[in-house]
């Protein structure tokens, strides 16, 4: 397969918080991009530095050798590839489809299936990073497909990933994926709980934390959510109902195979506070709302 280099039609479909400085890297870094969005606003960012936007999915496949996808869950993913006007009616024989959404395992199976008949790659390729990373050009990238593809693609996704790895076939990127959220969340959990310790017996939560972060309990979760948790800051970077379908899809692919012990009451939690009206802030909010649940 065709290495995809600077001289690449991209296509670039789902313009969010992830998808919009992802798309702007691939601008600042020399790529010809064409973009698709329902919304305005971020379409004409982008046409401002330079890229060209499309009618419709399908208008952008045709016009495109390689269209990158991230979008808010499966049925996005589905209808943009093949809905009215999708993308599979569009793009040409031996393009690719780099899939960057999180979703089920089984549904990133299923649409590079159907885009096999029709000669088309198709890759999971779900980031981690959230969109600080993004924003940084420093997401790390879990991808499944087959290896020719992947290295076909890899200096795209470079643009704004740190790191490139290939896990296994379609569908293992989003497994490394899942596995990626479900250690996440249930960190997120102890982290909660070290700081309602040291709260309840009067030791300073923030102490206690710098104290943590020295020694065998330091992780991610721990420097930048345990603080979010501390100060009550829960501005998103990545929204609770985002992280609440993550484990979902999690718990949905395991169910049969294995028994996860945390993950359910992870998942209870953020479910009651998506309910409780904290759907849109950050997910680490969960460890502060779980905290007054217990105490009240």
């Amino acid at each position: 397969m065709n290495h995809f280099g600077k001289d690449t039609s991209l296509g670039f479909i789902g313009l969010g918080a992830m998808g919009m400085p992802m798309a702007g890297w691939l601008r600042q870094r020399g790529w010809s991009l064409q973009v698709y969005a329902r919304r305005d606003e971020p379409a004409h960012r982008l046409v401002s530095a330079g890229a060209k936007r499309a009618q419709n999915p399908r208008a952008l496949g045709s016009a495109s050798g390689l269209v990158l996808l991230c979008l808010s869950d499966d049925e996005a993913v589905e209808q943009v590839l093949f809905g009215p006007e999708g993308v599979e009616q569009g793009i040409a024989r031996g393009s690719v489809i780099v899939d960057m959404s999180t979703i089920g395992a089984h549904s990133a199976r299923r649409f590079a299936k159907r885009l096999e008949g029709r000669g088309v790659a198709f890759l999971d390729a779900p980031v981690s990073g959230g969109q600080m990373g993004a924003v940084a050009g420093t997401l790390a990238c879990m991808i499944g497909g087959h290896e020719p593809a992947v290295e076909a693609v890899r200096e795209v996704l470079s643009a704004f990933c740190r790191s490139v790895t290939h896990v296994g076939d379609v569908g293992a990127g989003q497994i490394v994926k899942a596995c990626n959220q479900v250690a996440a969340a249930c960190d997120l959990l102890g982290v909660a709980d070290a700081i309602a310790l040291a709260r309840s017996q009067g030791v300073d939560p923030e102490v206690m934390r710098q104290v943590l972060l020295s020694g065998t309990a330091r992780s991610f979760v721990l420097e930048k959510d345990g603080q979010r948790i501390i100060e009550g800051s829960f501005q998103p970077g990545f929204r609770a109902q985002l992280m609440r379908k993550d484990l979902r899809l999690a718990l949905e692919t395991v169910r049969g195979h294995a028994e996860l012990l945390a993950t359910p009451l992870a998942e209870s939690l953020l479910n009651e506070l998506c309910e409780a009206g904290g759907a849109d802030m950050d997910w680490s909010a969960v460890g502060s709302f779980s905290q007054r649940r217990n105490v009240g």
